[in-house]
């Protein structure tokens, strides 16, 4: 199929062909007559799987370039929000419109110079947008096009209140895009409270890894999960470019302190970080400067990097939905991947809720010659034992009347 059938205008087409698209995905092909009709969506779709263009396309072609602010694009993060602006712009090249990402972390005055000269898009994180808006520097009273990318993990980030206030500050009649990788109970409230009618698409089985990913456990003392990371790349010999989780900033220091002892090169990317060292640290890990790049997962909606061979949760998530975040970072694009989990004794309840999400029990194994201490082994058929339940249920999307 060909982007040609969708109903976009030639300009749009353009931009397409010229940014080397040749077919939509799945998520693309399904969203993109939707918005153009005016309808409200819910999009459920693994990360990379080309959400941006699906709401960013339509959105162009719904609201003419004016230098008005129509449409706005809210994400979690900053590394997001650059890539979302890095996308519109090359689209906008063909259309005319003005983009701007409000970013926290760097200089205010600069952005709001631009709001002041008129932009049509503003992709923005929750927290300097709300700041734009107390300064009256970003007036977002016609506002026609909302899109809330990322909604599970602003929920994860704390961010919801925030989005509240800004969901204040918008006109009642208005068109809402929602996308999200998974779809939680606290997501789907946000559905029914704030979307009209909305369709949704959904372009994998929610909470189910991708298929080519290749899923193993090894069990391992915790003290021990470093020395195991080195022996399995040097075993495997094919870790080209891995993205490691830890579930706090100091427990990926240390471990990338580890790697370079061990002769890794290796960097860390997580909220302590300048935005300056978080964009330097991508930039050496796309071009295979450093080949593991260690990551929380408030980081992790940010990383946007394709040909990950490896991912490893060197900690086991605490949240079940993180583990599908995490290694949706693999295989992304048709690829293979490879998705490795350390996991000592006092995870395994965490193992558990994971298991119980996937529907599915991660396959142990060992590495052969490895001098591991006593530890516990998760018993194989664990998963028949029990009543099997998924962290994601059916198709349950309210109506709400009065606002369009």
């Amino acid at each position: 199929m060909s982007f040609d059938p969708l109903g976009l205008t030639p300009e749009l087409t353009n931009a397409v062909a010229a940014l080397g698209y040749v077919e939509p995905t799945p998520i693309q092909a399904q969203a993109i007559p939707l918005v153009l009709e005016g309808r409200d969506v819910v999009g459920c779709a693994q990360t990379g799987t080309g959400k941006t263009a699906a709401f960013v396309l339509p959105a162009f072609q719904r609201i003419p370039a004016e230098g008005v602010l129509r449409i706005l694009v809210v994400s979690p993060t900053r590394e997001l929000a650059q890539q979302i602006e890095v996308f519109s712009t090359a689209v906008a090249a063909h259309t005319g419109h003005r983009v701007l990402a409000a970013l926290g972390g760097v200089p205010i005055d600069p952005q709001t110079a631009a709001l002041k000269k008129g932009v049509d898009m503003l992709v923005a994180t929750p927290g300097r947008l709300l700041d734009l808006v107390n300064r009256k520097a970003a007036d977002l009273g016609r506002v026609e096009i909302l899109v809330l990318d990322e909604a599970d993990r602003m929920l994860d980030m704390g961010f919801w209140p925030d989005v509240r206030r800004i969901l204040a500050q918008l006109p009642h009649k208005r068109q809402t895009l929602l996308f999200s990788a998974t779809m939680a109970p606290e997501v789907l409230r946000i559905v029914n409270k704030n979307l009209v009618d909305p369709v949704r698409v959904d372009v994998a089985p929610t909470g189910t890894p991708i298929e080519a990913i290749h899923q193993a456990l090894y069990p391992v003392d915790d003290s021990q999960k470093v020395d195991l990371m080195v022996a399995l790349m040097k075993a495997h010999g094919d870790f080209d470019r891995t993205l490691v989780f830890t579930r706090t900033k100091q427990r990926a220091d240390a471990v990338v302190s580890a790697l370079e002892r061990a002769g890794v090169k290796a960097t860390a990317m997580h909220s302590d970080r300048s935005q300056e060292q978080r964009t330097k640290a991508l930039e050496r890990f796309r071009d295979g400067r450093i080949r593991v790049l260690v990551a929380t997962d408030v980081m992790s909606r940010g990383i946007d990097v394709d040909d990950i061979s490896h991912v490893v949760n060197y900690d086991v998530p605490n949240s079940p939905e993180d583990y599908v975040h995490r290694i949706g970072r693999t295989a992304r694009a048709g690829a293979s991947g490879t998705a490795f989990t350390f996991v000592s004794i006092m995870e395994f309840p965490d193992l558990d809720a994971i298991e119980m999400l996937i529907d599915s029990e991660i396959p142990v194994e060992e590495l052969e010659g490895f001098p591991y201490r006593e530890r516990a082994v998760p018993r194989a058929g664990r998963l028949t034992a029990r009543k099997k339940r998924r962290a994601f249920g059916g198709r349950v999307m309210g109506r709400r009347r009065g606002r369009r």
